[in-house]
């Protein structure tokens, strides 16, 4: 199997992720999942940041708006929380768009709404993004 930009860090924050949605399963709000999320990742000593704040670019030029995604893991990954039913092509359109604008390289969306924790993984190859084939 072909290994991916990060898989270890993505591995672990998917690895948590799984921990929280095992605990709490479907049915909070967004924010009970991020604070949830920063405890186990403080647990297993992650380097994060919660809610940075990221430059976004537009051709070459640094916009004023800056771009807060809810982590920043090990300063590569940015992990998008969501807490719906379901994903869909939208809300993986936002990840590949911030993707691009902060050229960061790996991008994770993961959904606790669902019954069975949702995630997708994407990466980011000279502002070409691509959802990973990846599984764990």
């Amino acid at each position: 199997m072909e290994k991916y930009p990060f898989s270890d860090i993505t591995y672990g924050v998917i690895g948590v992720a799984m921990e929280v949605h095992s605990e709490l399963g479907p049915g909070f709000l967004e924010p009970v999942y991020h604070e949830a999320l920063s405890i186990e990742m403080t647990r297993k000593g992650m380097l994060y940041f919660s809610e940075p704040q990221i430059d976004i670019r537009y051709k070459d030029t640094v916009l004023n708006k800056k771009y807060s995604p809810d982590f920043l893991v090990a300063d590569t990954v940015v992990v998008e929380l969501k807490a719906l039913p379901k994903l869909t092509s939208t809300e993986e359109s936002q990840i590949i768009n911030y993707l691009k604008a902060t050229r960061k390289t790996v991008g994770l969306l993961v959904n606790f709404g669902a019954s069975s924790l949702e995630f997708r993984r994407f990466i980011n190859q000279n502002g070409k993004v691509a959802q990973s084939k990846e599984e764990i």
